[in-house]
């Protein structure tokens, strides 16, 4: 009995179960968001899915560059390519290569736990840690609920529920659904970054 009571009692404290990571993958099999920064598109942020429900393949494309005005010079350059593996409805192994303003990142992970700070899985707003996708740390994080909101996309206004994570990753992030449709944070310089969909 006291077994059975000790059982009850951890499955009660435990966190809300997780949805399919599947849930967030959208039925064209892909999201695609123009970089915004200064009323200006500075780069790409493409996700590719294949496979279907638990056992999915994740391509994920970032490339961004800022310019210095009138020069036409790069300032800033960041890219990323990265394919995560998820098997059952757990990651099981992400390989990242990054380039962040010529500081080169290269990584493998194996099965874990946490959830990729790519930002298209939904689950990531129910977690309280997430893995860096560019050194492979893990970055300690709080979610608030702000709401819903209707957000503008390539194929119109969505209604969106808006969440604020903060900690080793702040992004405002909002979904439609499990479906990421908006991204906001604000750059190094303090500038703000939005991800709009196409």
């Amino acid at each position: 009995m006291t077994r059975l009571l000790s059982l009850l009692t951890a499955l009660a404290l435990a966190p809300a179960a997780m949805a399919s990571p599947g849930a967030s993958v959208p039925a064209s099999g892909r999201l695609a968001f123009d970089v915004i920064r200064k009323d200006r598109d500075i780069g790409d942020y493409v996700v590719t899915f294949r496979g279907s429900g638990d056992d999915l393949t994740v391509d994920i494309a970032t490339d961004v560059k800022v310019k210095v005005p009138v020069i036409g010079v790069a300032a800033y350059r960041f890219s990323q390519t990265s394919t995560e593996t998820w098997r059952g409805g757990q990651l099981a192994g992400l390989a990242s290569r990054t380039d962040d303003n010529g500081t080169p990142h290269d990584i493998r992970v194996g099965a874990t736990s946490l959830i990729p700070a790519s930002l298209w899985n939904a689950d990531m707003v129910r977690s309280q840690a997430v893995l860096n996708t560019i050194d492979g740390s893990t970055d300690p994080i709080s979610v608030s609920n702000l709401g819903t909101e209707n957000v503008a996309t390539g194929s119109g206004t969505v209604a969106a529920t808006h969440y604020a994570l903060r900690g080793g990753l702040n992004r405002d992030l909002w979904y439609a659904g499990a479906t990421l449709v908006h991204v906001r944070f604000a750059a190094e310089d303090g500038s703000q970054v939005d991800y709009v969909l196409r």
